[in-house]
């Protein structure tokens, strides 16, 4: 295979157009890099809102006592915990309601509208909805519903805090699996799933043998894009649990807010950042890889 060369006519349009994307480029890698490095340089600084007089370098400190923290490997595994059920929810119904909406039925465009329109409400007020107008212990309609049918009402956020926090999450990210992989229902071969009827195949084994390997491509790149929005989840918390009762729902990035805007610890906090990131790049490298090994299939 020869090695492409660069044409005159090739640099000189690099030349003329090098100019004008410069001032983007430049102006990227500053929204990009600037911030990471003033994070890693904080990280490694003793920087205390409250008392200006800690000063001077850190060293690994910030980083030891944050590793050493009992409720550090708590946020990692709540992160894991919501990540993934979220995740397990969101695709589930994601499939399902793309096979269900992808069928002829009156009123289809008005139920597509309905499932898809969760996905544009703010964060802070999808989880100010679900706390105090369907969770509420004593007004909300779950507790409506369940003293109607002779049970207790359960207050989520009480006893269940990481379930709440997950319906929540979870109903927010529905709407976008459905649409990625209604999209991808579109192209799928009616022929195909007409030949598999005539062969006496039924609903599960089309489900399992057609539309599944059909939105393989779909459900890992929904999977790749949920996950690293997921790691930042915050809002949801904050508005509902505040990371408790106690650890129970405090991540990763709630636990960064703690330490910088409840302790003041910048160089805490700071170290958390980095930490985050590195973590955040792990699983995004995980995942591009496998999406990229699903579209070379």
């Amino acid at each position: 295979m020869t090695k492409p060369t660069t044409t005159p006519t090739h640099r000189k349009k690099l030349m003329r157009t090098w100019p004008l994307l410069t001032p983007t480029v430049g102006l990227l890698l500053l929204w990009a890099f600037v911030p990471l490095a003033m994070t890693l340089w904080f990280s490694f600084q003793r920087y205390n809102l409250l008392d200006p007089t800690i000063t001077g370098f850190a060293g690994w400190s910030n980083y030891k006592f944050l590793l050493e923290s009992p409720a550090f490997l708590i946020s990692i595994f709540n992160e894991l915990v919501l990540v993934g059920a979220v995740l397990i929810i969101t695709l589930v119904l994601g499939v399902a309601f793309a096979v269900l909406f992808d069928q002829e039925f009156i009123g289809r465009s008005i139920a597509r509208l309905l499932v898809i329109a969760p996905f544009f409400v703010m964060p802070t007020v999808a989880a100010l909805i679900w706390k105090n107008l369907l969770m509420d212990p004593v007004n909300g309609v779950f507790a409506y519903l369940a003293r109607l049918l002779g049970f207790t009402p359960v207050d989520w956020f009480t006893h269940y805090p990481m379930a709440g926090v997950v319906m929540i999450v979870a109903w927010e990210w529905v709407p976008f699996a459905t649409l990625i992989l209604l999209t991808a229902m579109q192209s799928l071969d009616r022929q195909q799933v007409e030949a598999a009827k005539m062969d006496g195949a039924r609903g599960p084994q089309i489900l399992r043998y057609v539309i599944l390997p059909h939105l393989s491509r779909p459900l890992t790149i929904v999977m790749m894009m949920e996950t690293i929005y997921l790691l930042a989840v915050f809002a949801e918390i904050f508005v509902t649990t505040s990371g408790g009762p106690g650890n129970a729902t405090t991540t990763l990035t709630y636990l960064i807010y703690l330490r910088a805007l409840v302790s003041f610890n910048v160089g805490g906090a700071s170290a958390g950042g980095v930490l985050a990131v590195i973590l955040a790049n792990i699983v995004a490298l995980f995942l591009i890889r496998t999406v990229a090994r699903n579209v070379d299939l």
